[in-house]
């Protein structure tokens, strides 16, 4: 067979699509994206599984965080600008495909890399992941799109045409901080209508947070922490306000020994301060000696409130029958308080005994065994009617459901998922499970009630109907003041609830509420 001629040759190769360049970063970028769409997947829990599965260097890993939590943040703007230079509306394009421009979109509007190369990388993306059919539709949209943002110099409010600030502040607010209408009018009521503290809390939703641990008492103190973290290589520094706190500014957490030995865990601050608050009120009257977590979930809390009430054993009610539940840190004293088994029925005595070898887990971080000792027991229960007798406990925690709007910044595609429709169940369910809470407590003992969340509908609205409506059925709570139990800590507001902020303190948004049962 004769050789085809040269120029056959040619044509054929250039009518061959050019090979696939999508660097891993963004693939990795695109596949969480895709999770976060189809499935539903919590991104904070998805990356770093992935990261641990691939082999990327320490550049690439970080270009990789960026682009997912950046993207799903900025989601809302992302496809407002989308929709203004595509010729369709961005909910029909095919959805593989819109999630690769909307990374273009990203590194365009908020990252340093160039404009050709945001396109171009993106296009070698859509390419490798939906096949060259797409490509064009892709490479015109982010050139009209790089083409806008350079001449606006990346204007939102021009970009978007956001109503003017004087005339609609929250409209304004909403469209150049990429949250939803809803969310800039729940922080601004929770601001006490003041805009420029909505506008920083707003901002402050788009920092990359920093990890927090938690020295757990009785298994390692913080200074041993930090020393186990800086050997390591990690960039530590101690908490500002929790004794138990330490913050890196990077790095993977789940390669320290404290942290795999179950003596540490990876907790906001927030949460350590709440739990702490809790564990300082001093009780009136005689102790029981139980204790109670309402609504225990990975652990976290449960962990470190065992740690600070030693000599307390501490009922940890699971809603969750199929999960595991982190007991907590072995810290029981040699010497126990009395049993106060009589005080607990039901399921919760027959598990008291069993329940000696703590579980795996903890807030976003599994972690091992612990020692071999345990002041927790574990029950599986609805904590609005959990099988302890009433008026049995010290203290109870509430941390109840909530819509989790305290922590966009760690779980950056909530602000799109959650809804307002999602907050009048959620507060019926709080109202309930506080009443639970205070039916447990005995006279003199005080109940915990915690959100991350600062929708006052969660929050002051929740304890302020409970306390009321017990009022009237004749069982008097009093609302302590709970920035006294949190020394140190400031810009804590008017009292007597704590509202914590990560424009202010660095930490999630969790709110605080002590009431004594009287």
């Amino acid at each position: 067979m004769s050789p085809a001629p040269a120029g056959g040759t040619r044509a054929r190769q250039r009518a061959r699509p050019p090979a696939s360049r999508a660097d891993p970063a963004r693939l990795l970028a695109w596949e969480v994206l895709r999770a976060v769409d189809e499935r539903g997947a919590y991104a904070n829990l998805l990356l770093p599984a992935l990261l641990a599965g691939r082999q990327l260097s320490a550049r690439d890993r970080g270009f990789a965080t960026e682009l997912t939590y950046g993207t799903l943040r900025a989601l809302g703007v992302l496809d407002g600008l989308l929709a203004t230079v595509a010729n369709r509306p961005v909910d029909e394009v095919d959805p593989p495909v819109r999630d690769a421009l909307r990374l273009g979109a990203y590194q365009l509007l908020r990252t340093r890399v160039p404009a050709r190369a945001a396109v171009d990388s993106t296009v070698d993306l859509v390419r490798r992941t939906s096949g060259e059919r797409p490509v064009r539709f892709a490479n015109a949209v982010l050139r009209r799109l790089a083409a806008r943002l350079e001449a606006t110099g990346g204007d939102l409010a021009v970009l978007l045409a956001a109503p003017g600030y004087d005339d609609d502040p929250v409209g304004h607010l909403a469209t150049v901080t990429a949250h939803p209408r809803w969310v800039v009018e729940t922080f601004a009521a929770a601001l006490g209508g003041d805009l420029a503290r909505t506008r920083a809390a707003l901002a402050a939703d788009d920092e990359r947070p920093s990890t927090h641990l938690v020295a757990r008492p009785g298994l390692i103190d913080r200074d041993g922490l930090l020393r186990a973290a800086r050997d390591a290589g990690l960039a530590a520094e101690p908490g500002p306000w929790s004794p138990y706190a330490v913050r890196l500014a990077g790095g993977d957490p789940g390669r320290l020994p404290a942290v795999l030995a179950g003596q540490a865990g990876v907790q906001d601050e927030g949460s350590q301060l709440v739990v702490a608050a809790l564990s300082r009120v001093a009780t009136v009257g005689t102790d029981t000696g139980v204790s109670v977590d309402l609504c225990a979930g990975p652990g976290g809390k449960t962990a470190l409130l065992a740690g600070l009430l030693p000599r307390t054993r501490l009922v940890a009610v699971e809603p969750r029958a199929t999960r595991a539940l982190l007991v907590a840190a072995a810290v029981a004293r040699p010497a126990p308080a009395p049993d106060p088994a009589d005080a607990v029925s039901g399921p919760a005595a027959a598990v008291g005994d069993a329940a000696g070898s703590p579980g795996a887990g903890a807030e976003g971080m599994a972690g091992g065994p612990v020692a071999g000792r345990s002041n927790v027991v574990v029950v599986r229960a609805d904590g609005r009617a959990a099988p302890l007798r009433p008026g049995s406990a010290d203290r109870v925690l509430a941390d109840v459901p909530c819509t989790g709007l305290g922590a966009l910044r760690r779980r950056p595609e909530a602000r799109w998922r959650r809804t307002p429709a999602q907050v009048a169940p959620l507060s019926h369910l709080q109202r309930q499970l506080l009443a639970a809470a205070v039916d447990l407590v005995r006279p003199g003992g005080v109940v915990g009630y915690v959100t991350c969340s600062p929708h006052p509908a969660e929050t002051v609205e929740v304890v302020t109907d409970v306390v009321t409506r017990l009022a009237a059925r004749g069982v008097g709570v009093s609302v302590l003041d709970a920035r006294e139990y949190l020394p140190g800590v400031p810009d804590l507001g008017d009292g007597p609830f704590v509202q914590l902020w990560p424009h202010r303190h660095g930490t999630d948004a969790m709110f605080l509420a002590l009431l004594r049962r009287s």
